[in-house]
């Protein structure tokens, strides 16, 4: 296990959409370990493949206090309400943006061997876990098909450099 380097804005790799993965084998699970490593050395909430130059349909979201959940091939099945978010990416260190976010989110995907699962996050229950849990969805699947967080600013205005010791502690990728 090690951890990688990340791609920062703008490098090309970040607006590849990813590719589906048809075989779960020993160096998509050493990527996975290395995700694994890299977002909690970060540290981040999640991270998708492009953020560590790897073009696998293949994320990790790892919420405070829990253990990461490994998604293969995912995929937002339903979404619902909107929100206004603060979010930031390791991929574009030292900004926040506001955006919309969901307020309900359904995924499915596979997990380390091969079965589908499925998640629901819903962030009208005031959960914090869950309102997170569905803003780090849809970030991190938007990774997987070339969108990143600033693409969904409604102006320039929403952008906002951080001080540098806030700079440190990004609620998202």
């Amino acid at each position: 296990m090690a951890v990688l380097p990340m791609r920062m804005l703008p490098d090309p790799i970040l607006r590849q959409k990813a590719k589906r993965i048809r075989n779960i084998d020993a160096s998509l699970l050493r990527l996975i370990n290395d995700m694994i490593d890299t977002m909690q050395a970060a540290p981040g909430v999640g991270i998708a493949a492009n953020q560590v130059g790897d073009l696998h349909r293949v994320m990790v979201i790892q919420l405070p206090d829990e253990e990461p959940i490994v998604f293969i091939n995912p995929e937002i099945t339903e979404r619902s309400g909107e929100r206004e978010v603060i979010e930031g990416c390791l991929s574009i260190p030292g900004y926040q943006g506001y955006l919309k976010r969901s307020i309900t989110v359904k995924a499915r995907g596979l997990d380390l061997h091969g079965k589908l699962f499925k998640v629901r996050a819903d962030a009208s229950t005031e959960s914090e876990r869950d309102a997170l849990f569905a803003e780090a969805l849809e970030h991190e699947i938007d990774h997987l098909n070339g969108i990143l967080y600033i693409d969904h600013l409604e102006s320039h205005e929403s952008l906002h450099k951080l001080e540098p010791e806030t700079a440190q502690v990004q609620a998202s990728s």
